[in-house]
């Protein structure tokens, strides 16, 4: 298969599924005239459905961002196990739609919050191993890349499945902390600068390993 396919199937799916996300906000519906309160009490009531629609809108982008740097940039070429590493991350990436208006509909619930969650974690950990595979496979040639700049790509695929099975535990406990994480896990992979404020205490910590002579 041509990587040319593959991106081309990746984009068709990304821009269904993040323009289907929006198809489960309603526009409330009234007989008769109505206020600007009611308009206002109205947008409040849906306030959950539009958080998890930014929060999940903004997820798939850097996950898309991320399958074309994977597949097109550090790869130069694909093979057949790449194609369907690839598939299981489509399926994956497909379903959020319903996770994401079922966290909207019970965003208190923490019911919906791990399966929402959980969604997370599998395209993670999906787009994980379709990454070290590129890199390990003996079919695929690479684009050279430092050991920074791979633990820098690496912390950005992992850090929204860490923060999400943080998520999942504190949901027992509060449900408002747990979508909290969400956010900073999908702030985390926008931001350019998150990688580096990361690694900073990371290489703090390797310092302090290292033995004096």
């Amino acid at each position: 298969m041509k990587q040319i396919r593959l991106e081309q199937l990746a984009d068709g799916i990304f821009a269904i599924v993040m323009t289907i996300l929006v198809f489960e906000i309603r526009v409330p519906e009234y007989i008769g005239v109505i206020s600007e309160q009611t308009l206002i009490a109205s947008l409040v009531a849906i306030y959950p459905l539009l958080l998890s629609y930014l929060l999940s809108f903004s997820l798939l982008f850097t996950y898309w961002r991320s399958h074309h740097l994977i597949a097109s940039v550090l790869a130069k070429n694909i093979d057949t196990q790449f194609s369907n590493l690839s598939g299981i991350f489509f399926f994956l990436v497909a379903l959020v739609p319903f996770s994401s208006h079922f966290l909207g509909k019970f965003i208190y619930y923490k019911t919906a919050i791990i399966f929402f969650a959980i969604n997370i974690i599998l395209i993670g950990i999906s787009l994980f191993v379709m990454r070290r595979y590129a890199i390990k496979s003996n079919t695929i040639e690479n684009t050279p890349f430092t050991k920074k700049e791979n633990e820098h790509a690496n912390m950005h695929i992992l850090f929204p499945v860490g923060s999400s099975i943080v998520a999942i535990f504190v949901s027992f406990f509060s449900p408002s902390f747990a979508i909290f994480l969400f956010t900073i896990a999908i702030l985390f992979n926008l931001s350019k600068n998150g990688t580096r404020y990361i690694f900073f205490l990371i290489d703090i910590f390797r310092k302090k390993e290292i033995p004096n002579n």
